[in-house]
């Protein structure tokens, strides 16, 4: 039997062990009762960034600005992506004007920008907006 997996609750930032086998159950937080692994992205900020990158599942962060065209273009590819993946990878947002600072830690030069984590590290980092068979095709290359 495998271990449980953790994963940060995207409310209330409570990490919570799930079997691997009940991913696909809709799995809720312990705490909140929130889904955990919700079929769109979470938003995050400087508040909540260090607790979502805790965790077992990978977390795809889509940095973007609101004055940005590319951004608001590929926002709805990543909605999509979020319901593909839910399970299997978190993704999150992070909007590099309202959180500046964190931004800037993470050395975003463009936008939008994917960044991905697992288990706390970053591992890959891709500039630009992508098509969702690239962005699926650019996941699949990392391993997922």
């Amino acid at each position: 039997m495998s271990q449980p997996l953790l994963i940060p609750c995207p409310a209330c930032d409570g990490l919570n062990r799930i079997p691997a086998q009940r991913l696909g159950d809709n799995p809720v937080c312990g705490r909140c009762k929130s889904a955990l692994l919700p079929a769109a992205p979470i938003e995050l900020n400087q508040a909540n960034f260090a607790a979502q990158l805790k965790g077992d599942l990978p977390l795809l962060v889509d940095v973007w600005a609101d004055w940005c065209g590319p951004c608001k273009a590929f926002a709805p590819t990543f909605a999509q992506a979020a319901g593909q993946l839910q399970g299997k990878v978190r993704l999150g947002k992070l909007d590099s004007e309202a959180n500046r600072q964190l931004a800037g830690q993470l050395g975003i030069r463009s936008i939008p920008s994917l960044v991905l984590f697992q288990r706390g590290r970053e591992v890959a980092r891709q500039s630009g907006a992508l098509p969702l068979p690239q962005l699926l095709a650019w996941l699949a290359e990392q391993g997922l």
